[in-house]
């Protein structure tokens, strides 16, 4: 899959993905105008929506009203992590309202795990840089 990469002016940088474009933004703090979430956050957001999205599919595929689910994901990378080496911690948290049946809690859970995401950050992906002159 091909992404290609666009400047928008100040810190933001676009990225075009199948006729998508998103736009992001850095904080103030760091120079821009935060008119859009900053890659990292765009990050955190592709990978909480992905196993979101698992937990979704389960309760549909068996008639499940997922309204009643409250999912969040914390995600912690603090600089003293970074300075020790220590990888981010990112923790699902999915809470089911009163209706919702408890036998399918421990299938949520395994439903997550599914998220492609997820599974790509674990295989531990090869990163590779080439920049040449046109």
């Amino acid at each position: 899959m091909e992404i290609k990469i666009g400047f928008k002016g100040g810190r933001k940088v676009t990225a075009e993905i199948g006729g998508h474009q998103i736009l992001t933004d850095q904080p103030v703090k760091d120079g821009g105008e935060d008119a859009a979430p900053s890659p990292y956050a765009l990050f955190l957001g592709a990978l909480s929506t992905c196993g979101s999205y698992f937990v979704l599919d389960f309760c549909l595929a068996r008639g499940i009203d997922p309204s009643s689910l409250d999912i969040k994901m914390n995600a912690e990378w603090t600089k003293e992590m970074k300075e020790k080496g220590e990888p981010p911690k990112f923790d699902f948290s999915i809470e089911a309202g009163a209706s919702f049946d408890e036998k399918y809690l421990p299938a949520l859970e395994r439903a997550v795990a599914q998220c492609a995401v997820k599974k790509a950050i674990e295989a531990r992906p090869v990163f590779t840089v080439k920049a040449k002159k046109a």
